[in-house]
């Protein structure tokens, strides 16, 4: 946003893993009065959720526009746009949603349209101009043709037999589903002695874990359970990247693709020589399951 000519104030966490509390951000809400509070609800490099609900209606009490990125999260952390008065979600097609990659998708509430009618200034960018974008969706939905540019409508059929399996789940199941295979892997994490990147499992994401690596194992895991049949992320974060890997739990995924990823990492922590009782991360992620 800053390359727009935003002024941008970040309220960070006060260590890797965590998240800003909610006193900090009412008090850098109070202090700026802001045009425009932005969330990321699940952060990829640590695997830290964000708490959307109270967020958003702190920044509704003093005037802000919400802005949530659900790019992890959205279809897989629950997200109630019009409950929680969240006024933009962005989010892509790949993840959660279980689309190829692509598609960026935004959903703008009420505040958010009315506020970009009264702007006095040209959208900077041309291509994410919704006075470009709005003629096209009005024709559409009247059944009209019109045109801006090409679209990709492979991946926009794509995305339509995503979104018709996610409402055939129903979202209160789907939510549900998200949070017991995330509890699974990570209770299996937790079997196998390596702990996780956010500071306290209520700050733990359901569509994804980062994990730090046991003592004695480093970055050669990643390889080892890639080499065990599946593929897992290392880290991101710059100040820990070394020290552990991702995994993303979400979108079309089941409790067997939840054994075989648990069954892997173990295989590639044997290998590594970590001494562990072999089979207990997968009996601890069964009985979630």
């Amino acid at each position: 946003m800053e390359r727009y000519g935003s002024h941008v104030t970040h309220v960070h966490a006060h260590e890797v893993g965590g998240a800003p509390t909610l006193q900090d951000v009412e008090s850098a809400l109070q202090e700026l009065r802001p045009k425009l509070m932005t969330i990321t609800h699940v952060d990829t490099s640590t695997g830290v959720a964000a708490n959307v609900k109270e967020l958003a209606a702190l920044g509704r009490k003093y005037g802000a526009l919400i802005i949530v990125d659900g790019v992890c999260a959205t279809a897989g952390e629950e997200m109630r746009q019009d409950d929680w008065g969240i006024d933009i979600a962005l989010t892509a097609s790949q993840k959660a949603i279980g689309a190829p990659p692509g598609l960026a998708i935004v959903v703008a509430g009420p505040r958010a349209m009315e506020a970009f009618k009264k702007r006095s200034t040209p959208v900077s960018n041309y291509y994410s101009d919704w006075n470009a974008w709005l003629p096209i969706m009005q024709a559409y939905e009247g059944r009209k043709p019109s045109y801006f540019g090409t679209p990709p409508v492979n991946l926009i059929w794509a995305l339509h037999v995503s979104l018709k399996e996610i409402l055939s789940e129903g979202m209160d199941a789907r939510f549900s589903r998200h949070k017991r295979l995330s509890n699974a892997f990570k209770s299996a994490m937790t079997a196998l002695g390596m702990k996780q990147v956010p500071t306290h499992p209520g700050l733990s994401a359901t569509t994804l874990s980062a994990i730090y690596y046991p003592e004695g194992v480093n970055a050669t895991l990643v390889r080892l359970i890639n080499e065990a049949g599946v593929i897992v992320a290392g880290g991101l974060h710059p100040a820990i990247k070394e020290r552990y890997f991702r995994v993303g739990h979400m979108g079309a995924v089941s409790a067997g693709d939840i054994i075989a990823t648990v069954g892997a990492i173990e295989t590639g922590l044997r290998r590594a020589g970590y001494r562990f009782e072999p089979g207990i991360g997968l009996a601890a992620a069964q009985r979630d399951l």
